[in-house]
């Protein structure tokens, strides 16, 4: 163990011992696989903390016989650095309750779209001031159809893009013509 001014590069949780990461009166066989897609529910997308890892649609299944358990997530797009954040809230979301060793596997085919992001995500981003994308995945953004952007604050279509970037590489920063307020908009992908 590290004293107090070492370096280590072990996260918390790898530090602990199993039994203190897994609460001893827990019970994780009594839950059902539809339990474990709402305590996913409550797992934060680090950089949109408005919306789950379910809402946002990266979690593509859940395997469960009782024993052990796996979860399949598709990263939003490959070089995502919140990827790896993600998959360990997940682990640590399971261990807490009681998952002693839950495996996460990365699966990449089909790639992630937004149109996986479900429409109470989409919702949410909207109310936390991220304008959620409009229309679908298609390629029709590629033969420079210009896209109709409503701010997330006052609802004009009064919008402009001031960047195809915004605080995240999924998002461009727009601003609203109308109500002034700049807002990210979240890439159709």
């Amino acid at each position: 163990m590290p004293q107090h001014g070492d370096s280590d590069s072990r996260s918390a949780v790898d530090i602990l011992i199993a039994s203190d990461r897994v609460p001893a009166n827990a019970r994780p066989d009594l839950l059902t696989e539809d339990d474990i897609w709402a305590l996913l529910e409550e797992v934060k997308d680090p950089e949109v903390p408005a919306v789950s890892v379910v809402e946002l649609g990266i979690v593509r299944a859940v395997h469960w016989d009782g024993k052990e358990l796996s979860i399949d997530v598709t990263p939003t797009y490959s070089g995502c650095p919140a990827t790896e954040l993600i998959e360990e809230l997940i682990t640590e979301a399971l261990r807490a309750a009681g998952f002693r060793d839950p495996k996460i596997k990365q699966v990449l085919t089909p790639a992630w779209t937004t149109d996986w992001i479900t429409d109470e995500g989409k919702e949410k981003l909207r109310a936390f001031g991220i304008a959620p994308p409009e229309g679908s995945s298609s390629k029709m953004s590629l033969l420079g159809e210009p896209e109709v952007i409503a701010c997330p604050h006052c609802g004009s279509k009064d919008t402009e893009r001031v960047s195809e970037f915004g605080s995240t590489a999924c998002k461009a920063l727009y601003r609203c013509k109308e109500c002034l307020e700049p807002f990210d908009y979240f890439k159709c992908i």
